[in-house]
């Protein structure tokens, strides 16, 4: 893996922001199709926020695993895109994006400019922080976000709060470990995955809806969580540790301030991943239109079509449909 120290200037075809599954993908991609990248992301390592956050976490919409840990899935995209040979300026958060009739360049606030005949902007949902408690007491020892390392919970009396992806994958994924699970959310309907709610109905985890957490228990750490009913009944249960894992608020940050027109908070794109601006394109989280079905497995297709399409802006001449990469002899 080739790295960049802040301070220097880098001259390649593509420019990937973001250093996600999505942005190291279209890294590989970019190199199959001949071109010369750099890849640069605010956070200082590989794999955005599946890494930071969910690195044992199970992934079941990737194409070609039943199901796959975060870490592993980065692992292995990042392994991929080394025959790219790309250049990582990690730890820098990129704040200018000034566009001309032959490239692009892009600033990060470390003082790194980039320079590339195009630009795919990977960066996920941005910034992201998480949707606090509407109980309080986040602030409590035993009150987390997200369970990067679950074996730290074995033997735990744990409580997930939430109805969406991530609480019922955290709760299948600590019932082997810890000595109790429960989950908690407001409605009886989920936003989880159909399979995954299954899989949770079937599970040890015990389930409770329609229920709110109205107050943390505790003093210097977790001790319990009390609940309220759809008709304000109260139930108090034991708790070491609490798992908020309501959904997080995202900030697109500096990328707002650079002319792209915005969908819902997302880069507006046309059917080829164009942005607003000339040169630049858009994959991943980061960009959408109504339709629009928010899936790892989509991005990469995203990445490969916007590399596609950026081909003939790279090299005059390039076409936009490559063939096949089983006709490739190396």
């Amino acid at each position: 893996m080739s790295g960049v120290a802040g301070g220097v200037e880098v001259d390649v075809d593509l420019v990937v922001v973001g250093a996600g599954p999505v942005g190291l993908y279209a890294a590989y991609y970019a190199g199959f199709r001949g071109m010369s990248v750099a890849v640069v992301d605010a956070l200082d390592h590989l794999g955005g926020q599946t890494a930071a956050m969910y690195p044992e976490k199970m992934i079941y919409d990737v194409a070609g695993y039943a199901a796959v840990k975060g870490q592993h899935l980065v692992d292995a995209l990042a392994e991929q895109a080394s025959s790219a040979k790309p250049h990582y300026v990690l730890g820098e958060q990129v704040v200018d994006l000034v566009t001309a009739p032959d490239h692009a360049l892009l600033t990060t606030a470390a003082g790194t400019t980039l320079r590339g005949k195009a630009v795919l902007l990977a960066a996920g949902i941005g910034s992201f922080s998480p949707r606090p408690l509407p109980a309080g007491d986040g602030s409590l020892p035993g009150v987390v976000h997200f369970v990067p390392r679950p074996a730290d919970y074995a033997g735990a009396d744990v409580v997930v709060v939430g109805g969406g992806d991530s609480a019922v994958d955290w709760a299948l994924t600590l019932e082997p470990v810890a000595q109790r699970v429960t989950l908690v959310h407001r409605r009886d309907a989920f936003r989880a995955h159909e399979a995954s709610v299954t899989r949770l109905l079937g599970s040890t985890v015990e389930v409770l809806t329609p229920y709110e957490v109205d107050a943390v228990l505790g003093s210097e750490r977790v001790e319990g969580v009390r609940l309220v009913d759809g008709e304000g009944g109260l139930v108090e249960r034991s708790a070491d540790v609490v798992v908020a894992a309501l959904g997080f608020k995202a900030d697109l940050g500096p990328l707002k301030r650079w002319g792209l027109d915005l969908d819902r908070r997302q880069v507006a794109v046309d059917r080829a991943q164009r942005t607003s601006l000339p040169r630049v394109f858009a994959a991943g989280d980061c960009c959408g239109h109504p339709d629009k079905v928010t899936l790892i497995s989509v991005g990469f297709g995203e990445a490969a079509t916007a590399v596609n399409h950026a081909a003939p802006l790279v090299s005059a001449g390039a076409p936009v449909v490559p063939g096949h990469s089983s006709d490739d002899p190396h």
